[in-house]
């Protein structure tokens, strides 16, 4: 079971929201703690392509280097941190609705402390995560709504 679970439906395909979810430049868009998006590395995102991340968390900017475990377009895809005290985990699905017509964005985050990190989860990055998941599945929803594929 997951640290944190949200969903969504959204009026697009799964390969529009496919499309618009796996675009690292979007990230910033419909992701409130996302300051800055760096992809590493050339071409299409693949299983083992890398970002760096920096976020906003409590007071503080910090980066976080994400590498994708899975990338199943346009059903499913996983990001790990693979350093920092505060490591998440994610993953998403994108299911048909409607015949295709329609989505559902399932998202899914694990968090994991290493040193400084195990003070951090509970005191900052859980009611953050907390808070900002449900807000980030909106805005989500509303550029994609909002938008042209």
């Amino acid at each position: 079971m997951s640290d944190f679970r949200e969903v969504v439906d959204v009026d697009r395909s799964p390969e529009d929201v496919w499309e618009y979810i796996i675009d690292p430049a979007h990230l910033p868009e419909w992701q409130e703690s996302a300051v800055a998006v760096e992809q590493l590395g050339e071409g299409p995102i693949h299983v083992g392509s890398r970002l760096r991340i920096t976020r906003h968390v409590g007071r503080r900017d910090m980066p976080f280097l994400m590498e994708f475990t899975e990338c199943d377009p346009p059903h499913a895809w996983g990001l790990r941190a693979v350093e920092g005290p505060v490591r998440p985990r994610v993953h998403g699905e994108i299911t048909p609705l409607d015949d295709g017509r329609r989505s559902r964005v399932t998202m899914e985050i694990d968090l994991e402390g290493r040193g400084v990190g195990k003070i951090l989860l509970p005191l900052v990055v859980r009611p953050q995560v907390r808070k900002e998941l449900p807000r980030d599945e909106q805005l989500l929803k509303q550029r994609l709504e909002h938008t042209t594929a």
